[in-house]
């Protein structure tokens, strides 16, 4: 059975926004499901901030059009604004005034009621934390309370959509992981949350539906193990002690999926579904032939192995470690 248009929160038809002649966006269309937390993901300059920008009515686009909470974002601005919020990239706050005056302010313009501001500033404020700095000024916040701050103050209308744009660039590990909580908490609520990432793990983390976007086009979409799916299945890494070893397991990893010997003769490598299940059995026919593995490691499929494969680059080259047998795995499949 189909989903019907009211099952979706935005539909986003063929989006295109041309700056000085430069076209940001080429096309982009995408539909986000109410209560779903829906990554759009790519490097830096690949149109996410603009695709945002057109959804939440601060950026006109040239071609194409957009529906969120029912409205669209060209012809009825104010009634989308008034259905969503927005946590944008740069911190949008008064930094003299206290959390609750930033509340206050906030929820007035909207025209909500003092005591209804007060009592859902108390929840808010209490579901990222920061319920006992309520009264300090924010100048006195850190990046990472900042932004858990916005959240709270992007929900004080209780929006139909939250829009997160780079929640979390430039903040450190330990308030990175915070701004994740805060937004499982969301989605165990059943908020729905569009979020613009260029983070591969905050992307697998987080969302249910992805599209990946590069040089203003989708170039994928799907959920994150139906985008890692494109990949092929987990890659196993066999260390054998020596060549006829390698043979041996070569042999007997060839049942499981496409398998191949590396350049160095002695390292198997095997693609297959669920390697961690696997590889108890491996072991143990390779046990039952004489076959002696001295190391045994395995990579499971990353987002950025699906944008390494649609490309032929990596979200964040500067990624290492571990990542390079992932990269090793695209090489050794195409060799």
């Amino acid at each position: 059975m189909g989903r019907g248009a009211e099952d979706y929160v935005i539909v986003a038809e063929g989006l295109r926004k041309r700056y000085d002649g430069v076209e940001a966006l080429r096309g982009v269309s995408f539909r986000v499901r109410r209560g779903e937390v829906f990554g759009l993901l790519g490097p830096n300059g690949a149109g996410k901030t603009t695709t945002v920008g057109i959804l939440v009515t601060l950026v006109k686009p040239s071609g194409g059009r957009a529906v969120v909470a029912g409205h669209d974002v060209a012809r009825e601005p104010w009634e989308v604004r008034k259905r969503i919020g927005v946590v944008f990239q740069e911190p949008t706050v008064d930094r003299d005034l206290t959390a609750w005056q930033n509340l206050y302010v906030h929820g007035r313009i909207y025209g909500l009621p003092r005591r209804v501001i007060e009592e859902r500033s108390r929840e808010l404020m209490e579901l990222v934390g920061l319920e006992k700095a309520m009264h300090r000024p924010l100048r006195s916040y850190s990046g990472g309370m900042i932004r858990r701050f916005e959240i709270a103050r992007a929900l004080l209308t209780e929006p139909m959509v939250l829009f997160m744009d780079e929640p979390t660039v430039g903040l450190d590990p330990q308030a990175r992981a915070k701004v994740w909580e805060v937004i499982e908490e969301l989605k165990k609520r059943g908020v729905t949350v569009f979020l613009t990432t260029h983070y591969m793990e905050e992307a697998e983390r987080l969302c249910d539906h992805i599209a990946i976007i590069d040089h203003g086009r989708i170039i994928a979409e799907g959920s994150p193990e139906e985008l890692k799916s494109m990949v092929g299945g987990d890659t196993l890494y066999l260390v054998a002690e020596t060549r006829l070893d390698a043979e041996k397991l070569l042999r007997i990893a060839s049942g499981y999926g496409e398998a191949r010997i590396a350049e160095d003769g002695r390292v198997v490598v095997l693609v297959a579904r669920d390697a961690p299940r696997l590889l108890p059995r491996i072991l143990e026919e390779a046990r039952a032939v004489g076959a002696r593995i001295v190391e045994t490691r395995y990579v499971r499929p990353t987002l950025n192995d699906v944008f390494l494969m649609l490309t032929g680059r990596s979200l964040r080259d500067e990624e290492g470690g571990w990542r390079d047998w992932a990269r090793l795995h695209l090489h050794a499949r195409r060799g």
